[in-house]
């Protein structure tokens, strides 16, 4: 656990970047129609980056602000240095760091931080999930009619395509069957929510891989299942990823909207 302890205390300098920038005021730019980007985004980016690469000599980095496209590396550190940018601009609290290391194409370690609540998520593959060092697992409630299900828009929504109404079509058929749905903003946090019981399940359209390889490991480390809309193994490739705590995972797949992945 020693180099995940290190991670720790990286992320840890990095979230004071982010809480310096959400006590001022917050210029943000737009790389899309719904996109936003701020200068703290790309502080943090670069502070991370320039504490990382020497701790993993032999990984790539895939991160958020800098990442030019391209296959996924098998051994990688996966940045998001602020997953929840509108939040952070909009000083809404519900944002973090997220950091995933992947080796020989699977998650080993993880880091998601939230600064502005002080949440420190972690997990190291086959040690288990932790939420500011005291252990965590998913709710193992198997009513579907009990649970609370998180997910997000793509930001592709405001073209009205395919992913859209798949979204509005998930919404009809799976609204009814739950308790609630939740909206939160921030893709790595809702499966941490989801890792420490306060959601039973997740699921969301065209993510990008930092926005989940961090949250990948927690969830698995903490008892949940994780895969694609066609209950196989989710790799970056896929377009739909569903999280559960397992006990309701079938359930959930059977009322989401139908989706060609093709």
């Amino acid at each position: 656990m020693e180099r995940l302890n290190t991670l720790e205390n990286i992320v840890l300098e990095a979230g004071k970047i982010i809480q310096e920038g959400y006590q001022g005021q917050n210029e943000a730019f737009k790389k899309s129609p719904t996109e936003l980007v701020t200068r703290y985004d790309k502080a943090v980016e670069a502070f991370l980056i320039e504490k990382l690469q020497p701790l993993y000599r032999n990984y790539s980095i895939v991160a958020e602000e800098s990442f030019e496209g391209g296959n996924n590396p098998q051994n990688a550190i996966f940045i998001d240095p602020i997953d929840g940018t509108t939040n952070f601009v909009h000083k809404i609290p519900h944002l973090a760091i997220s950091i995933g290391i992947w080796s020989k194409g699977k998650p080993q370690e993880a880091i998601v931080y939230n600064p502005i609540l002080n949440e420190l998520y972690s997990a190291k593959s086959g040690q288990g999930a932790f939420l500011n060092g005291k252990k965590i697992q998913v709710n193992k409630d198997a009513n579907l009619q009990n649970a609370i299900i998180a997910t997000g828009f793509p930001y592709v929504k405001h073209e009205m395509g395919k992913e859209f109404w798949w979204v509005v079509k998930s919404f009809e058929r799976l609204l009814p069957k739950i308790r609630d749905i939740r909206r939160l903003g921030a893709a790595a946090l809702d499966l941490c929510y989801l890792s420490s019981g306060k959601v039973n399940g997740f699921y969301e359209i065209n993510l990008k891989p930092w926005d989940v390889a961090a949250g990948i490991l927690i969830v698995k480390e903490a008892g949940g299942e994780v895969t694609d809309i066609f209950g196989k193994e989710y790799s970056f490739e896929k377009a739909i990823i569903v999280a559960s705590n397992g006990t309701i995972h079938k359930q959930l797949l059977e009322n989401l909207a139908e989706y060609n992945d093709g």
